[in-house]
Parts: C-alpha cells; structure tokens; sequence
C-alpha cells in the first residue's frame, strides 16, 4: 500500500513515516504541497495523510484537487486545532477522517488500518460485515474479539456483548436499564450498580480517563453512548 504524508513540520512528517514503515507501507514524504500535487498526479496512492495548514495549496485545496481528478482513496486530515467549522468544510471536500495534533502514533497507524478497511469494503473486496471499527478501537462479532490500537483486549464475555450493544448503537444513549435487559436477558430491577461497575471495567482496560473518556461517554442520570465516528 501507497500512502502519501504531507506536512511542513518535519519532526512529525519522520515520526508519521517511521511508524507506517514499521507496518510495511510504502511512504511518499512531502514537506511541501507542490511536491504532493506531483506525487498525486504521477504515483498509485492508497491514502493520503494530509497537513491542513501548510504553505501554498493547503490540505483542504489538495483533498479538493484529489476529489476533482475522481479520485476516491481515503484522505487524512492533520491539524492542530479542530473546529467544527473546519470539520464540516474538509467533510465536504471529500476529507475521511481528522486527526488532532498532538497525536498517538499509534492512533494514527489505526486510523490509517481503518480507513483502508472501508476503503476495501466499498471497492468490494472485504465482504465481512461484522467488524466494527471506532477511532483505533476494533470489535469483531464473529470472533467476539476487540482490540485497540492493534492489541488484543481480554474482555469478559459479559464486558464484550455490553462493548459490542453500544458500538452497535453508537450515537444513541442507552439507559442502563436496557443495558442490563439486553445483555443478561433478566428483568432490570436496581442494578445499576451492575452495569456501571462493568462500563468501569471497560474503561479500565481501554485505557480510558475517567474525566474525558474517548469510548464510552456517561449521560448522567440517562445512560451510556459511544460517539458516531
């Protein structure tokens, strides 16, 4: 796989390539636009991972110019400061996924896993629908695996199927009442104490913190959700 990274500070242009070299992707490093427009209109690219903020063309011009040519490779957006505004203009260019400077590597190496995987699924040529993939975190149904950043959690079956029904319904809060009917087949009757010591477990081993978490959001005094991409 080809992927282009585009970004006039160096330290994170190296940092993003040695990481995606170690998962054996080939990598065309640009610090300047003129140079990725080149590299766009002569060489086969899979992704492309570009700075918002970058002199001349900057990445909200080049993801328009890679949509205009009829292009349909995934595009990553690097800024250092998100705001919807931003959001919403570089969604609408045709951007796939935002990534917030400073950044985990790792999260970002994710990201780029995840990308290709619809990227893949659209082109038809991944036909597994059980696979659910959020931010760096992936759940496999079949298999009744989950896994973050690439590494494999050791979730209990009942911390699984209560990951899984949120993930499965992102973007709606879940009462926790529903939470513990769908998950232990039982008639809720005060165990709130139940789900909300498992949603901590969870939390724990995602790696979460507790005052901002990434995952599984608390709805206070209505239940639980996980964000829409």
């Amino acid at each position: 796989m080809n992927i282009l990274v585009l970004d006039d500070e160096k330290e994170i242009a190296d940092l993003v390539e040695l990481y995606l070299q170690n998962e054996n992707y080939q990598i065309y490093k640009f610090y300047t636009s003129e140079e990725a427009i080149n590299c766009i209109d002569t060489k086969k690219i899979d992704v492309a991972i570009l700075d918002v903020m970058i002199e001349g063309k900057d990445g909200f011009e080049i993801c328009r110019y890679i949509r205009e040519k009829g292009l349909k490779f995934p595009v990553i957006m690097l800024t250092a400061k998100i705001e919807d505004n931003d959001k919403i203009k570089g969604l609408t260019l045709g951007a796939d996924d935002y990534i917030t400077k400073p950044f985990n590597p790792l999260e970002l190496v994710a990201r780029v896993k995840s990308a290709l995987r619809r990227y893949t699924l659209y082109n038809g040529e991944n036909i597994s629908n059980n696979i659910i993939e959020i931010n760096g975190l992936v759940i496999d149904k079949d298999k009744h695996k989950c896994s973050l950043y690439e590494k494999e959690i050791d979730f209990t079956p009942m911390e699984f199927e209560i990951l899984l029904y949120l993930a499965e319904n992102r973007g709606k809060v879940i009462p926790s009442e529903e939470l513990f009917e769908k998950v232990w087949k039982e008639k809720y009757l005060d165990s709130n104490n139940t789900v909300m010591v498992h949603i901590r477990r969870i939390r724990e081993k995602l790696n979460e913190d507790t005052k901002h978490p990434k995952f599984i959001k608390t709805v206070w005094g209505v239940g639980y959700k996980i964000e829409n991409e």
